[in-house]
């Protein structure tokens, strides 16, 4: 009996040492260290490794400052309130957030540090990375290194042909809008949320030789330029082909071309160990959030810098706006189908269109990392975290809504969302072409109000937006859940009915509308 039950209880610990030598013969003992040691990423993840130096400008452009903080924390009280914490200064503490600049024409409106933060603090980028390394790739083009974004990526790693010929079809094109077709091990470990240990998330995240990795390891899994996925290995071949095309390191060329020109203060950029020398590059460059602001208004200005032309126009146009050419049903549900408000992906960049045609794109990164320009406003917004419990990646779009619609949004603030309907519909009456929201707009505050409890209130903005947009199927949904949430459940039928009326195929209702019976 004995024995069973050291068997039994020896057996767990004899398979998980057989899987670490497996990994360590895979990927090497340091990759199995470094997963067990560090586990999940966070934003302080640099200080655990070896870190290149960027020197920064002698540039003496300062923004100018006109503080008007009630304004910008106004514009998040909608998270504030979906989260249910009392105050703007309690939701970033808790967020936290550790760092929040806006700028305005060149203004700066809000700039505040938080949890232990300050201006002088190194940000983590995470993968705010990848549209620096783009950045990169429109300077070796036009630095005549790299001839054009339609050049086969093996022009630059031939070796990768001799492996497998497929290479050859991937364009640098295709790495910069993650349409490489490259493989990805996204699999978890049966059963939970956790990454395999071959997940390729941690693989690139984690493996010391991250070059030979890309050299001798990384396959194709499909064809590519026909499907979009988010892929990290796209953006280390993007920083492998800078570093053979330039002959020089991402960090060495980043600070000739970017950091030296117009950045405040140094930065680092880790690098996958000291024998390898190689930069992570899609995530791991730590900067000031200020110079994150001066980036944005690099390409807030179209790459123009005081009379100085750093990068082309027609490379930041084509890194930031959205390429009409591609079908949208290559990309995942969650980036916003073919609605005119939706979510695109461009050279290593992220973009929202909006229904009015304005539009805005962002430097995206894990834990709220994000530089959010909004163009026609001349609006540059930086946050930095380090958690998304309570931040999401969606709030800074939200915020640009509330900007778009601020008159709405601040009166809903002060007056309560009853007497704002009552003063936009007697502002409506006197100036008809007034419209002071639109359907996405009301579609978020009635979520926001529903999440936080505030049904009543969910129910006159879903009603409005009923009555504004009612040949939209989706704003008969968003009642009826809001009906059906108040318990109203005769109520929630009828705009279920409805809105398959005007979309038969829309699921949604049919599910809601199943389980109402």
């Amino acid at each position: 009996m004995k024995k069973v039950i050291k068997i039994v209880l020896l057996t767990p610990l004899v398979l998980i040492l057989a899987a670490l030598v497996i990994l360590s013969v895979k990927y090497s003992p340091t990759y199995v260290y470094r997963l067990i040691t560090q586990n999940v990423a966070d934003v302080y993840d640099y200080q655990k490794y070896e870190n290149r130096v960027i020197k920064g400008s002698e540039d003496t452009f300062q923004f100018a400052k006109r503080l008007d903080e009630k304004y910008v924390e106004s514009l998040f009280q909608d998270r504030v309130l979906s989260t249910g914490f009392k105050t703007f200064d309690e939701w970033a503490e808790e967020s936290q957030t550790t760092a929040l600049i806006f700028i305005r024409k060149d203004t700066i409106l809000y700039e505040k540090y938080f949890n232990g933060f300050s201006r002088d603090s190194y940000f983590h980028s995470q993968s705010m990375a990848k549209s620096f390394i783009s950045f990169l790739i429109g300077a070796a083009i036009d630095d005549g290194f790299i001839s054009d974004v339609n050049d086969p990526m093996t022009l630059y790693i031939p070796e990768l042909k001799e492996r497998n010929s497929d290479f050859e079809k991937i364009t640098i094109k295709n790495l910069l809008e993650m349409r490489s077709g490259l493989k990805y091990n996204t699999s978890y470990i049966p059963g939970t949320y956790i990454h395999a240990p071959w997940h390729d998330e941690a693989v690139g995240y984690y493996h010391p030789n991250v070059r030979k990795l890309l050299l001798k390891k990384v396959d194709i899994a499909r064809e590519p330029g026909k499907t979009f996925e988010y892929n990290n290995y796209n953006t280390s071949y993007l920083g492998l082909i800078v570093e053979r095309a330039t002959n020089k390191t991402v960090s060495e060329y980043l600070e000739e071309k970017l950091w030296s020109k117009i950045m405040t203060q140094d930065a680092l950029f880790s690098i996958d160990s000291k024998k390898s020398g190689f930069e992570y590059m899609p995530s791991r460059l730590i900067a000031r959030a200020v110079d994150y602001a001066r980036f944005g208004r690099l390409f807030l200005n179209e790459g123009n810098w005081n009379d100085q032309q750093i990068i082309s126009k027609d490379w930041v146009k084509r890194s930031t706006r959205e390429d009409i050419s591609i079908p949208r049903e290559i990309y995942p549900d969650w980036l916003g189908g073919e609605n005119c408000a939706h979510t695109y992906y461009s050279y290593q960049w992220w973009g929202n269109t909006n229904c009015d045609s304005t539009f805005e794109f962002f430097a995206n990164g894990n834990l709220g990392q994000q530089i959010y320009v909004i163009p026609d406003k001349e609006i540059i917004i930086v946050h930095c975290g380090n958690s998304l419990e309570y931040y999401g990646e969606s709030d800074l779009m939200r915020a640009a809504d509330c900007i778009r619609y601020f008159d709405f949004h601040k009166s809903i603030l002060d007056y309560g969302v009853e007497e704002a309907i009552n003063q936009y519909r007697e502002k409506k009456k006197q100036d008809p072409g007034y419209q002071p929201f639109d359907e996405h707009f009301l579609m978020q505050k009635g979520y926001t109000l529903l999440d936080a409890g505030r049904v009543e209130d969910a129910k006159q903005l879903f009603a409005l937006n009923v009555e504004t947009y009612p040949g939209s199927w989706s704003v008969y949904n968003n009642l009826a859940e809001a009906y059906q949430k108040s318990g109203e459940p005769d109520s929630a039928r009828i705009f279920y009915n409805k809105s398959l009326e005007l979309k038969p195929e829309n699921n949604w209702a049919t599910e809601k509308l199943m389980m109402l019976e």
